[in-house]
């Protein structure tokens, strides 16, 4: 039976949820309820104030990280602020969130139809905020309005058009915005033919997906077919869709804020991983480094197209690449970003609070005094923070699918020394002398170049397998040469072991040097030496050495930095 159909006979039986409050011990007695059918009365009183009900993002886990919490402890500030009683549905105890003093009232549930509906016919708030929480909100945001729930922002309709791939490419091509060749296969056949039709690599995705989950890039048709059987196993009701994978592209994303009418973008991100990478997992820089005037006035305009199209009224994010000198689009999300408290820190635009009031009611124009463009005079670097040296066999190489469980973010006046102090804050402090362990693979090698000059003209040692040694040689850079796990000792297990590696450049060279790269990277972690798995990063690993080398900038507040603006 329909779970709706459950419902409408459990409350007929009066068989409904009734709520108590968590014994905490200690100076602060938190207003945190839980739901019981064990038929004790319930002990939580509702006021007769107006309110708000905020879905929260729910456990933490790899694939959604604590940036959605940031948000909703924003919008619960901001309503208290407004005036307003804030009520909050969240189910985990590690966050902000839910400390004592943050909403009003928290009810410990799991975000499910079922539990939103129960607490919102108990509190009867104004409306409910979904925008906040990730996908997890999302996902019901549909259900709850077919089932009378007020949902202010941007509206489940509107939510819809950005996460149906189909519909997504159709408002595109309305809007005249450029999109890699695209389409929707819904069985085995459809994507063979699709493969080829387009060529590879290609990039697959299936629909309503958190955290990159199911995507990937796959360079071969025998790897579609394996793809492909997967994903119509898991989930048989949603198409993926499969589109040009655009190689070597700068991928770069935006956070705006919409009333409906007016859009502001707060900031555009440039990526220093390039595209294939999930935006969760990729390095970002603000401003951005390496894009043209030209292609920032596109992005912009295209996130303001979209906002109206979408009637979004909150915040929006839009995700692009920039290929062949021209701007394409990679998706849309009209929700809080991962990248959210990162471009407010930046910036000092406060995104979530502002949205907040612009679901209550309140217009852009209202609001301009809190909204401030990129800074001009510094750079804020955000880096990923991964769960790698909790998991010693699993393969730190970075993919669509999100691997991040956090970031961190550090502030400089020029790029590299910014990028160099986010990866000190990650936990993987770069080296400024010693050897560096070099193994490319043959599509990227030609990249590598500028990157291996710099290191050696700062008297860095190079060392490198086999073909990246032959390469290196050929172009005139001096290294030398290091066996792979099976062609004798020493290798490069022994180097990684004996601590003769400061540095390690390792991007994945497919399935024939799978053990050898996966084992390289294992050792990386296991003995705590940096690693990076795309020439992007290894770019602004050597950018950021060669500041570091050279340059010695003051410590500064954040604040001090929002100063110099």
């Amino acid at each position: 039976m329909p779970e709706k159909v459950v419902r409408s006979r459990r409350v007929a039986l009066n068989c409904i949820a009734t709520y108590r409050r968590v014994p905490v011990s200690g100076e602060h007695r938190g207003e945190y309820y839980y739901s019981t059918y064990s038929g004790k009365p319930d002990e939580v009183p509702v006021s007769d104030r107006k309110k708000i009900l905020v879905l929260g993002g729910g456990p933490n886990r790899i694939g959604q990280g604590i940036e959605f919490d940031y948000t909703c402890v924003h919008a619960a500030l901001t309503l208290r602020e407004a005036g307003y009683e804030s009520v909050l549905i969240n189910c985990n105890p590690e966050t902000v969130s839910t400390d004592y003093d943050t909403s009003d009232k928290l009810y410990f549930e799991p975000l499910t139809v079922e539990d939103v509906l129960t607490i919102y016919h108990k509190e009867k708030p104004e409306g409910v905020i979904v925008q906040f929480g990730g996908q997890t909100p999302l996902n019901i945001a549909q259900e709850l309005k077919d089932a009378g729930v007020n949902i202010i922002g941007t509206q489940p309709e509107g939510i819809r058009l950005a996460e149906d791939r189909e519909y997504f490419r159709e408002r595109m091509l309305a809007l005249g915005i450029k999109q890699p060749e695209s389409g929707i296969a819904r069985s085995l056949d459809e994507a063979v033919a699709l493969g080829r039709k387009i060529g590879y690599p290609v990039m697959v995705r299936p629909s309503f997906v958190l955290g990159g989950r199911g995507m990937a890039v796959i360079y071969d048709e025998e790897s579609l077919t394996s793809y492909a059987i997967e994903a119509i196993q898991v989930s048989p009701d949603y198409p993926m869709l499969i589109d040009r994978f655009l190689s070597h592209a700068i991928e770069c994303e935006v956070d705006a804020i919409s009333d409906g009418e007016h859009t502001f973008v707060a900031s555009v991100m440039e990526h220093i991983e390039l595209a294939g990478i999930h935006s969760g997992d990729s390095a970002c820089s603000i401003p951005p480094v390496t894009l043209s005037r030209k292609h920032l006035d596109t992005i912009e305009r295209h996130a303001a197209a979209i906002a109206r199209d979408f009637r979004v009224r909150g915040i929006l994010n839009v995700q692009f690449a920039v290929c062949e000198d021209e701007v394409w689009i990679i998706e849309a999300n009209p929700r809080a970003s991962r990248t959210v408290p990162i471009v407010a820190k930046v910036t000092g635009t406060p995104l979530a609070k502002i949205a907040t009031y612009i679901m209550l009611g309140s217009s852009l124009e209202s609001l301009k005094g809190m909204l401030h463009s990129a800074p001009t005079t510094y750079y804020g670097v955000k880096e990923a923070v991964f769960p790698f040296n909790m998991f010693p066999e699993v393969d730190p190489v970075l993919g669509p699918e999100m691997r991040a469980t956090g970031e961190v973010m550090g502030l400089a006046p020029t790029f590299g020394m910014a990028y160099f102090k986010s990866q000190q804050a990650a936990g993987m402090r770069l080296p400024l002398s010693g050897k560096v362990l070099v193994s490319v693979n043959v599509r990227e090698r030609g990249y590598l170049l500028p990157i291996v000059k710099t290191l050696s003209e700062l008297g860095f040692e190079l060392v490198a397998t086999e073909g990246t040694y032959k390469f290196l040689q050929e172009n005139g850079i001096a290294s030398s040469q290091v066996c792979k796990l099976n062609e004798g000792r020493p290798n490069v297990a022994d180097l990684i072991r004996n601590r003769e590696v400061a540095l390690i450049i390792n991007t994945p060279a497919g399935r024939l040097s799978k053990i050898d790269d996966s084992y390289i990277r294992m050792l990386a972690i296991q003995y705590k030496i940096p690693y990076m798995t795309t020439i992007a990063a290894a770019g602004a690993t050597a950018e950021g050495i060669k500041e570091a080398r050279h340059s010695d900038p003051p410590v500064r507040s954040l604040q001090e930095y929002l100063g110099l603006k």
